[in-house]
């Protein structure tokens, strides 16, 4: 075909995102480092299909209409880096398509220019070797290759073509990729996306593989939400778990992936397990599909579905609507504000203690969209917000907030990068300080702490000289591994000896979920008879994927 129109754009849109998803878990295996935190292929998965929800129910045959709307769902949805920069691309695409009802082959060609230039200008220290070097190689070879009367399907030929060979030579712009063996995951994403774009022109729209969000890893997520006003259905059970699951046919009941498979489903969720008894709460709007995925892991010893849709209806009709029984007076907004990111009951807390108004769930596993900021922002209710994103891949996400925070309010992200930082950052905040002091003080908190993070190594490899073995500890010091052993107490002594100095006055050790007190007494008491000079500060975070944070001021 010559040209496509806002119909053919909508069907491209809608197959490249299933493609991602399909292939999701394969893009988060592609993680450098060897730790359970591969969440790229996530991050755009998540992204990609908040834009094409934007565009599923649109029935429009303007192109620019078509893509103006999914870079808008595109920067709502928006999660880590890799998501943050797939939203410029397409946003920048969508603004070269301007004033356009359809578009050919020169026209699809200065669309992805402009989406690579966009994308570059959103990311402050570019990086090659990484997405933005595939959708810069690919762009400008088809700029230079386009012709009049080209078929769109030979620009996707030729997009796609350059795409895969940038892609194959990130590892030698990029010398980490070499070291690991692998190839950048965020270009392996969009590789994933064009080549869905392309299957549709084709006329082969490709479907959604549901078997992909079972299959995955445990803190991958298909995202396929309960929001706004899709009531859905209101699913509650009892689930007995065997103690010997393999000996009645079932699957070993593992709660974070069990956690991470209703979380891409649905939302309102409680989990609460009671020995063999798992109960859930849950709102959705497949509830056969996660009974089904439930049933994988025990039996039901109660089971309860209501349709909300039908209860908001009936209500509706009766003049009874939620949330409108009375008229809400808006509170006056207060002066200032803190957002803060956190994963874990003891971080939140701790985060509120130190004068957080509210906590984003997420972090490395789970990184927060755009609208989860801006929504965050609006419940705060304040003239001057500070953002703590508390992680390096959440940042931009944070910053993108910003720009589309509700007008009259001042928002600015303090670029913490680990919760030792934003923790510490927080303790800076003075209210009666104005906000440009507040923004400097806070800022400038962050290089006074040391930052490091003990977690599991998922595979064997090297990184930086390090040998790391599938099932060791791995030791992290402000973001670089230093160390592998076998014993997560002796990964921990290592990271703290390579943190501690002269000018040291006090570790704050954070305790995550699963570690026993016996065994954080022993260290304390280790590390205040080595270290007797300096203070040893336990705070229970009960945060996933990291036994034990640190802090070194």
């Amino acid at each position: 075909m010559k040209t496509i129109n806002g119909l053919t754009l909508k069907e491209m849109i809608i197959s490249g995102a299933n493609n991602l998803f399909n292939c999701y878990p394969e893009v988060d295996a592609l993680n450098v480092f060897p730790v359970p935190d591969g969440d790229t292929g996530t991050n755009m998965n998540l992204t990609i299909s908040s834009g094409a929800k934007e565009v599923a129910n649109r029935n429009d045959n303007n192109i620019y209409n078509i893509a103006k709307a999914f870079s808008k769902g595109l920067l709502m949805g928006a999660r880590g880096n890799s998501g943050v920069i797939l939203s410029q691309i397409f946003r920048g695409f969508a603004s070269g398509l301007e004033g356009k009802e359809k578009v050919d082959a020169v026209g699809l060609a200065e669309a992805f220019i402009s989406g690579k230039n966009v994308a570059y200008k959103a990311v402050m220290r570019p990086v090659e070797g990484t997405i933005l070097t595939v959708i810069r190689e690919a762009s400008e070879e088809l700029n230079d290759k386009v012709e009049e009367n080209m078929s769109i399907e030979e620009c996707f030929e030729i997009l796609i073509k350059q795409a895969k060979i940038s892609l194959a030579h990130t590892p030698d712009l990029l010398p980490v990729l070499k070291e690991v063996g692998v190839v950048d995951s965020g270009g392996t994403g969009l590789v994933k996306i064009l080549e869905g774009f392309y299957s549709a022109l084709k006329g082969n729209v490709i479907e959604k593989n549901m078997a992909t969000v079972t299959e995955s890893a445990p803190n991958q997520m298909a995202g396929a939400e309960v929001e706004g006003d899709e009531f859905g259905y209101c699913t509650e059970f009892l689930l007995r778990v065997p103690e010997d699951p393999s000996s009645q046919g079932k699957k070993v009941f593992v709660e974070k992936r069990f956690a991470s498979v209703l979380q891409a489903h649905g939302n309102s969720i409680v989990i609460v397990r009671d020995e063999d008894i798992v109960k859930v709460h849950v709102h959705t709007l497949i509830p056969g599909y996660l009974l089904n995925y439930a049933q994988q892991f025990g039996e039901f010893v109660k089971i309860k579905v209501e349709n909300m849709s039908e209860q908001h209806t009936e209500l509706v009709n009766q003049g009874k609507e939620p949330g409108k029984e009375k008229e809400e007076v808006k509170q006056e907004a207060k002066e200032y504000g803190i957002i803060a990111v956190a994963s874990g009951k003891g971080l939140s807390d701790l985060f509120k203690e130190y004068r957080a108004d509210y906590v984003v769930t997420g972090g490395q596993t789970m990184n927060p969209s755009t609208e989860d900021f801006v929504e965050a922002i609006k419940k705060v209710n304040a003239k001057k917000i500070f953002i703590l994103p508390n992680n390096s891949n959440i940042i931009m996400a944070a910053t993108q907030a910003c720009d589309v925070a509700p007008e009259g309010v001042e928002v600015k992200v303090i670029p913490s990068k680990t919760i030792p930082q934003g923790l510490v950052a927080c303790m800076m905040f003075n209210p009666e300080e104005n906000f440009e002091q507040n923004v400097e003080d806070m800022t400038s908190a962050l290089e006074s702490v040391k930052s490091g993070q003990v977690t599991n190594a998922i595979k064997d490899t090297s990184v930086n000289g390090v040998e790391i073995k599938e099932g060791e500890y791995i030791g992290i010091v402000n973001k670089e591994i230093v160390c592998s052993t076998p014993s997560r107490k002796e990964t921990l002594e290592n990271i703290i000896a390579e943190m501690v100095d002269d000018y040291s006055s006090i570790i704050t050790l954070i305790i995550g979920e699963g570690v026993e007190e016996a065994e954080v007494d022993a260290i304390v008491k280790e590390l205040s008879d080595k270290y007797d000079e300096v203070e040893v500060d336990v705070k229970q975070g009960d945060q996933p994927v990291y036994p034990f944070m640190v802090g070194v001021e």
